[in-house]
């Protein structure tokens, strides 16, 4: 944990402290039907152009109900377009790798991923996807679901702000401000900064280079439909050396550790289906191409996350130089923080803005710190075998970059619900690997992701302010409105489905053939690589524990479903408590009245974030990477 690291970390604190006034104010702009910003002479003919086109009065405003409905059907109406992209995009111009068709599943799960902000990718994009896809089928997405998340906060905000009113603005006007005068504009610049960082953006084809010493490598079979060729094989596990004498083989003290096949209840081996492996010789080395720095933009401002390349972030045309990778980190939670000031400029309360942004960065530096020690400590095995670990552990992580970088990016990235990475959370220590997948689980409200991270923690907020209202025997209020128990029960509603659709798809993916299929580790880390998927899924991060292969049917339909679930299934009660606080009466403020601000708040808040997650998630994770960190430093590996 070196000196230069604590410094960026301060650099990185402070830079995200300073924009979050100026986004905030110019949310307010944004936001506001009415209101004015300075690139109106230039956007504003545009905008009434798209209101007279899509037949839309910006006047008129929804009320929860009508807004939700407006919302869904936009959402579903591009998920089957891009759909049918996936599937016909080798009928498609700009394809100049000739690309196929996605199949049904895979285009399915990826339509899902990119209408659900989770940008999920059971594919490598740099060898799967046209330029066409990546810009209308993907792209389209990473701007419309990002304007989706801020509309539905600004909504809820608009709940909590007016009162006896059944309106909460008009949606379709929602949309096209804030990707008009927000995401585009904002996108534009950020592009430019990336390309002058060395990132490519261009519709060159993809550059062929020969290798000067080809290699031979294994790659899976495929039959006359392109379809994996597989065979039964035993399912192998570890288990301790054994010596002539059967007594385990040790050194230094620590069992040797050998694979043997796992066996049934009947003590015959048990079988699973693999592919079938070939030799491929590799002569030349295909240099990625195309208009990757537009979409890297979008895809971190907006919170989006998918890869251009299959490696993302610790790709070295997508992050080219150390100042990328700030910018990008930035950019993360850029909106997301300027999103509490707005909050208490419209509620006019401007400490409780700042009190929620405080509790939301006292979690993030838990996070930060938790994962940048257990990666700078490095793997406990190495110290039990007398390895020097002063480089900490750098398996799985960019040189280029190190292992704070990687840290705070992985904390950054699932804080939001964005997924980018510049390091493969596979490899990060048990302890390291939990902050990522625990900060998911919490429903990425930690700044969090555009607008989804707002009304992820004002659920908290009203539990917070309920439970506030239990200690004290009041009537419960937020804002001057009191919280009764259809708000309560909506908010609870929005963290169950979380919390039902994580546990009980990862439940039954762990205890089914196609779920274990998957797998490329054994015990609780192969637990924590399925938790990690459908928690990456249902908080629309799209993330993942790479040894998970998750690219069959069955994984594409049930992480398909969760992103859904996890987007919309939560939407809903949330907009539902829009709804009420929107028509609820102000109440003057007294003496049994529980402030939202200051120190007392924070701290309940982050106790009620920290009780919830540990009530819903604390068993799987002690199963999962919590055992894990025992069992490594018992010298055991999976």
């Amino acid at each position: 944990m070196r000196s230069i690291d604590w410094l960026q970390l301060v650099l990185f604190v402070a830079a995200l402290a300073l924009i979050t006034k100026p986004m905030g104010l110019y949310l307010v702009q944004v936001l506001d039907a009415k209101g004015r910003t300075w690139l109106d002479p230039v956007i504003k003919p545009l905008e009434r152009l798209t209101y007279r086109l899509m037949g839309t009065q910006p006047e008129k405003e929804q009320d929860w109900k009508q807004y939700t409905i407006a919302m869904l059907l936009f959402s579903l109406v591009g998920c089957l377009f891009t759909y049918v992209i996936l599937r016909v995009q080798h009928l498609l111009p700009l394809n100049p790798q000739g690309f196929g068709a996605l199949s049904p599943d895979l285009a399915f799960n990826t339509a899902a991923s990119f209408t659900t902000n989770t940008n999920w990718q059971s594919y490598s994009g740099e060898s799967t996807m046209s330029y066409l896809s990546q810009m209308v089928g993907l792209v389209l997405h990473n701007f419309v679901s990002a304007a989706t998340g801020i509309a539905i906060a600004a909504a809820l905000v608009r709940g909590l702000a007016r009162h006896s009113t059944k309106t909460l603005g008009n949606f379709w006007v929602d949309l096209v401000r804030t990707t008009y005068y927000l995401l585009v504009p904002i996108c534009l610049v950020f592009a430019v900064v990336l390309v002058s960082q060395g990132m490519i953006q261009n519709f060159k084809p993809y550059t062929k280079a020969k290798l000067m010493e080809p290699y031979t490598t294994q790659v899976a079979k495929l039959d006359a439909k392109g379809q994996p060729v597989t065979t039964n094989v035993a399912v192998m596990v570890q288990a301790p050396k054994l010596d002539d004498k059967g007594q385990p083989v040790l050194t230094n003290g620590v069992a040797m550790m050998v694979d043997v096949p796992k066996l049934d209840e009947k003590g015959q081996p048990v079988m699973t289906n693999m592919p079938v492996m070939v030799d491929q010789k590799v002569e030349e080395q295909a240099i990625v191409q195309g208009p990757m720095a537009s979409q890297v933009a979008i895809k971190m401002l907006g919170t989006n996350g998918g890869g251009y390349t299959n490696a993302n972030a610790a790709h070295p045309f997508e992050n080219p130089t150390p100042l990328s990778n700030f910018l990008q980190m930035l950019a993360i939670l850029a909106i997301g923080s300027g999103m509490t000031y707005y909050l208490g400029r419209m509620v006019k309360n401007q400490a409780h803005g700042w009190s929620v942004w405080a509790a939301m960065m006292a979690l993030f530096l838990a996070g930060v710190f938790l994962c940048w020690y257990s990666e700078a400590a490095g793997n406990p095995i190495h110290h039990q075998l007398g390895v020097a670990a002063a480089g900490g552990n750098m398996e799985g992580k960019e040189v280029r970059f190190g292992i704070f970088n990687s840290a705070l990016f992985a904390t950054v990235t699932t804080d939001a619900s964005c997924g980018a990475v510049n390091s493969m959370h596979d490899s990060f220590t048990a302890l390291g690997g939990f902050v990522p997948l625990f900060n998911m689980q919490l429903g990425e409200i930690i700044i969090g992701g555009v607008g989804a991270g707002l009304y992820g923690m004002l659920v908290f907020v009203v539990l917070a302010v309920f439970i506030a209202g239990l200690m004290v025997g009041r009537t419960p209020e937020y804002l001057g409105k009191k919280i009764q128990s259809y708000d309560v029960k909506m908010a609870m509603l929005a963290l169950l489905v979380l919390a039902l659709s994580i546990l009980g798809f990862a439940a039954w993916a762990s205890v089914s053939k196609w779920g274990l299929a998957g797998l490329n580790n054994n015990g609780p880390h192969g637990l924590s690589e399925i938790l990690y998927a459908y928690s990456s899924a249902n908080g629309n991060n799209g993330s993942a524990f790479a040894g998970l292969s998750a690219n069959t049917p069955w994984y594409n339909t049930t992480l398909g479903l969760a992103m859904l679930i996890g987007r919309f299934l939560m939407i809903v009660p949330i907009m539902a408590l829009a709804g009420s606080l929107g028509q609820k009466r102000i109440a003057p403020p007294s003496a049994g009245t529980f402030p939202v601000s200051g120190f007392t708040f924070v701290v309940l808040l982050i106790g009620t974030v920290l009780l919830v997650g540990a009530l819903n998630y604390l068993p799987c994770l002690t199963l999962g990477p919590i055992v894990e960190h025992f069992l490594t430093a018992q010298g055991k590996l999976f």
